[in-house]
């Protein structure tokens, strides 16, 4: 390969690698370092079913924990309170 192809091909790689980068959101900062700059609609949906569902969770032990702790509740208050957990989880 004669030194001209050589340029050649470092050119190629080199473009091929900034539209893949592009592609990808991909940038880099005035430090040089590179970030992720793209919103993937799949990810963001995703993030946030588990947030809402971590939250429905910590509701969920708040009100067990409260439950469990409270030395004074009736039999029938205990009743009311895992209903009314059945029924936030069966809408």
């Amino acid at each position: 390969m004669n030194p001209f192809e050589m340029v050649v091909a470092i050119i190629v790689v080199v473009t091929i690698g900034s539209v893949i980068k592009a592609r990808y959101g991909i940038r880099k900062d005035r430090h040089g370092n590179e970030h992720f700059h793209g919103v993937d609609p799949a990810a963001t949906a995703d993030a946030a079913r588990l947030r809402d569902e971590v939250r429905a969770l910590k509701e969920r032990v708040q009100v067990l924990e409260r439950v469990i702790t409270d030395n004074e509740a009736s039999s029938l208050r205990l009743d009311r309170e895992i209903e009314a957990l059945r029924e936030k989880k069966n809408p």
